[in-house]
């Protein structure tokens, strides 16, 4: 088995029980360790609208990079038990959850859909709110299957999918920098 880093990236937007998605994503954090992923580094949180529906509620979400010796498959099956334990229903594609695990980057491996298991995740390097935190806890990444790097990744995204997604404080306001990256501060 390689060595690397593994990537995975969490995501919220309906709350569980009394936590909010934050709280989730806090909550999820130590199960992840608790399955033996052992947390290396966490991003901050990030704010990013719903996706197809931008009616539903926005989204928080952040990635982090988890150390284990488990393989691939090992890691999806335990993301999939997480985000059942957390109330995850996979009936219909897209939708609002309490809970959302995606495997992003698994020691820089790659593999085409053996029993499910695709990574690097294909949708990554399209998605704002995978690409900006990531680049917090890993500015040097590049994608396995095409080489390319984060910085330039980020830069081929659409404007308004950046400044749609920002960075929240600790205590959950807007900073004043992100306000004023994503157009909504003077």
């Amino acid at each position: 088995m390689q060595s690397g880093p593994i990537y995975i990236a969490l995501g919220a937007n309906l709350p569980l029980g009394l936590c909010s998605p934050r709280e989730t994503l806090a909550r999820a954090r130590t199960a992840l360790d608790d399955a033996g992923l052992a947390l290396v580094a966490a991003s901050s949180d990030w704010h990013s609208p719903a996706w197809p529906d931008p009616s539903d509620p926005p989204y928080v979400n952040a990635v982090v990079e988890v150390a284990s010796g488990q393989s691939a498959r090992t890691i999806l099956d335990r993301l999939h038990a997480i985000e059942a334990e957390f109330g995850r229903e996979r009936s219909i594609r897209n939708a609002p959850r309490p809970l959302d695990l995606d495997l992003i980057d698994c020691r820089g491996e790659q593999s085409e859909g053996a029993g499910g298991l695709v990574i690097p995740h294909p949708r990554a390097t399209a998605r704002a709110f995978v690409l900006l935190p990531l680049a917090e806890i890993a500015p040097d990444w590049r994608d396995p299957s095409s080489g390319r790097g984060i910085v330039d990744l980020i830069a081929a995204l659409p404007q308004a999918d950046r400044s749609a997604t920002y960075a929240l404080q600790e205590g959950g306001k807007l900073s004043p920098d992100s306000l004023a990256f994503a157009g909504r501060g003077d």
